[in-house]
């Protein structure tokens, strides 16, 4: 799942996301107070210009340049607030102790037995700020899978939530149902979710 293979998937559409922020998000972000904000593979923008709509000055990173166009032509009312970086965690971490918020919304972060990349993400919270990660329910796939990717392969937000350590509160980890219907042809009805503050 490189930048070529995400570069392919967004040309294969005009518009792969609905451009609506994720229910997720808008539900555990919305009284918190704006600040800076890491949107970790954030595709075509939407979760990035909806917190930048609400104050937050935004970091959108993603490995893919076709979405990181197509994010930065669609936000031109919030280009002053959002900065459109290309990165991928599995090489790059995002600069340690800088955001009040890192959002990560169904991002196929890879399983390392170091968990480098993951730790990486989790250095870039500042202390008091919080940790947001939502993926979907592995409880509502098919048993047979239609590709060749696991999604076992990839960190789930309770996998995350075992990791962290006494720097952190956990304040949600649960699974809960969507909040929009699923997209057409996916049998997703509920998310996973985490979200936790650094003490420290």
């Amino acid at each position: 799942m490189d930048a070529q293979f995400w570069d392919e998937r967004y040309r294969s559409r005009d518009q792969l996301f609905s451009g609506a922020p994720n229910g997720v998000l808008v539900t555990e972000v919305t009284d918190l107070p704006p600040g800076h904000a890491l949107d970790v593979g954030c595709g075509e923008g939407g979760d990035a210009r909806w917190l930048a709509r609400r104050g937050w000055r935004v970091t959108g990173v993603d490995i893919s340049p076709v979405a990181l166009r197509r994010a930065a032509a669609g936000g031109t009312d919030v280009a002053d607030r959002v900065t459109w970086t290309p990165l991928d965690l599995t090489r790059t971490a995002p600069p340690a102790g800088a955001f009040d918020l890192v959002s990560a919304q169904y991002f196929p972060l890879p399983r390392q037995p170091d968990h480098t990349a993951l730790r990486g993400l989790l250095d870039a919270v500042a202390p008091g700020g919080t940790l947001l990660v939502a993926s979907h329910d592995l409880a509502d796939l098919p048993p047979q899978r239609e590709s060749d990717l696991d999604p076992h392969d990839f960190y789930q937000p309770d996998d995350i939530a075992r990791l962290l350590d006494r720097d952190w509160t956990i304040l949600v980890d649960e699974t809960r149902p969507r909040t929009a219907p699923a997209p057409a042809g996916t049998p997703h009805t509920h998310d996973t979710v985490l979200r936790a503050r650094r003490l420290r």
